[in-house]
């Protein structure tokens, strides 16, 4: 009998749960009224909680929730429970779990305080100072009721109260997006991103956590000075990925990949010999680039400019943006250039110029530059030809051409050579006179003694005007080291004549007499 009692206290001890004031317990809604929720809890009495305490989703006839104790049994012998300090404590201990493993909470920012904020993090009211909201520059309306997340810097498990931050959870947020990123970022992606900084080597592009470089040579398929002429500080653009190191977390990006590459179909679309147009959009000392298209540019090579016309400024022929007419001379689809010329537009008028101009024909023309060894001149506004220096005067030493002619001076001028196949015509100034040099040599026999003017004192030696407009030359070894220190020009000297070449138009004198 004894034994039998002993069974049945512990069925009946198994049945009943040891319920205590304070504790959580689990129970089932029974029954929903209008102000209050009946919940079997497993006891002989039922447990009732304010349904005010609940949210709209949780009443569910049948719904197993947390409660927690408030009495055993009030006078109507009912346990009294609540949801709303369960749904506290459940929350206490996830932030306390969180504090612990350094995990984020979520929650929202209910309102402005001083030096800081109030959320409400899951029932848990916490604590944001400013120092670590995050929000520096944000207005009000962007942070009142919205949900952040946040790390907690602080917890009082006394006060059960909490000090949150969002600066830091707002980096763990960046860091986990980083990684993720990393992981899902592949070449040949194409991802969306912000323009964080401009340089002039290129943009860095923020993808969301990782930032990439878009160098300007990936920005277009055309050449362009500067970055800020396709992207802005702080714009959104679209880029592939070109390629990823992860250990030096280095991104490289393009731009201009997005787009078809223009010289795919380069040669069907500007074969040689093709008559072309283009803008004018750059120019260098060595030619002028075209655009033909979009992403295609040719260069005229200065020597493909004209066929006449020597070139020494392109500034003066061309401006950015003049529309030209071109043929196209090569194409490298490899190496991306285009060779164009416009001359090949117009007749090669050297093919004619040695039956045009014969040589020893007398022809206009007029002075269009000079070098130190002789003048430009363009005749019949059709070729130029050049004048050397020695071929300027038969009597007077010409040390630069522009001594004796001026730019634009109109001017007739001898054929001397004509050479059509390397553009050459030489031309001679002194040749449309008679050659003084036979009379020269009767009028100064060799050995005549005269007074003479220095002119000029050189290394090589002295040279002297023996009359206006004829000159002769003291070689240094015709004349005392003492006498040439001592003189000047202006200075009168004896010498006496030992040479004179017919053919070179020279003549030698000596000062030692």
């Amino acid at each position: 009998m004894i034994e039998e009692k002993s069974e049945m206290q512990k069925l009946y001890d198994e049945s009943i749960r040891v319920v205590k004031e304070n504790d959580m317990i689990i129970g089932k809604i029974a029954a929903i009224k209008p102000k209050e929720v009946l919940v079997d809890v497993g006891f002989k009495s039922e447990g009732v909680v304010a349904i005010a305490e609940f949210s709209k989703q949780d009443l569910e006839i049948g719904k197993e929730l947390e409660f927690f104790v408030e009495s055993i049994e009030n006078d109507s012998g009912i346990i009294e429970l609540s949801r709303e300090k369960a749904v506290c404590m459940h929350g206490w201990n996830k932030i306390v779990l969180l504090s612990k493993e350094g995990g984020l909470i979520d929650g929202r920012v209910i309102k402005k305080i001083k030096g800081g904020f109030l959320a409400d993090c899951s029932g848990i009211e916490g604590f944001l100072p400013l120092s670590l909201s995050a929000f520096k520059g944000v207005p009000d309306k962007d942070i009142l009721n919205k949900e952040f997340k946040f790390k907690i810097a602080k917890i009082d498990n006394l006060r059960r109260g909490i000090i949150l931050s969002r600066r830091e959870a707002a980096q763990k947020e960046r860091e986990l997006a980083r990684g993720k990123l990393w992981e899902e970022l592949k070449i040949g992606t194409v991802c969306s991103g912000t323009v964080k900084a401009i340089t002039d080597f290129g943009a860095f592009v923020d993808l969301g956590g990782v930032d990439g470089l878009l160098h300007i040579t990936d920005m277009s398929w055309s050449k362009i000075s500067h970055p800020s002429e396709l992207v802005a500080l702080g714009g959104k653009i679209e880029v592939v990925v070109l390629n990823l190191d992860k250990e030096s977390s280095k991104v490289s990006l393009g731009l201009k990949q997005r787009m078809s590459d223009p010289w795919s179909e380069i040669e069907a679309k500007f074969s040689v010999g093709t008559k072309v147009k283009g803008k004018v959009v750059n120019m260098v000392p060595y030619g002028i680039f075209v655009e033909l298209e979009k992403g295609i540019e040719g260069l005229v090579h200065i020597s493909e400019i004209s066929w006449i016309k020597r070139v020494s400024s392109l500034n003066e022929m061309f401006a950015i943006g003049d529309m030209v007419e071109a043929q196209v001379l090569t194409v490298d689809k490899g190496a991306r250039r285009i060779s164009l010329s416009l001359k090949q537009l117009e007749q090669n008028p050297w093919l004619e110029a040695e039956s045009k101009y014969p040589v020893g024909t007398t022809v206009s023309g007029k002075v269009r530059g000079f070098t130190e060894y002789g003048a430009f001149v363009e005749i019949d506004n059709n070729l130029e030809g050049m004048i050397h220096v020695s071929d300027i005067s038969w009597v007077k030493r010409v040390a630069h051409p522009q001594d004796i002619l001026k730019k634009g001076q109109k001017i007739d001028v001898i054929v001397l050579s004509v050479d059509g196949k390397n553009r050459r015509i030489a031309l001679g100034l002194k040749q449309t006179q008679p050659n003084p040099w036979p009379e020269i040599a009767i009028k100064y026999p060799l050995d005549t003694v005269l007074e003479v003017e220095i002119v000029n004192i050189t290394d090589f030696g002295v040279f002297v005007k023996l009359e206006e407009g004829l000159d002769g030359l003291i070689y240094t070894s015709e004349i005392e080291k003492e006498v040439v220190s001592n003189l000047k020009p202006g200075d009168k000297l004896k010498v006496k004549v030992i040479k004179v070449d017919v053919e070179q138009a020279k003549i030698g004198l000596t000062a030692k007499i």
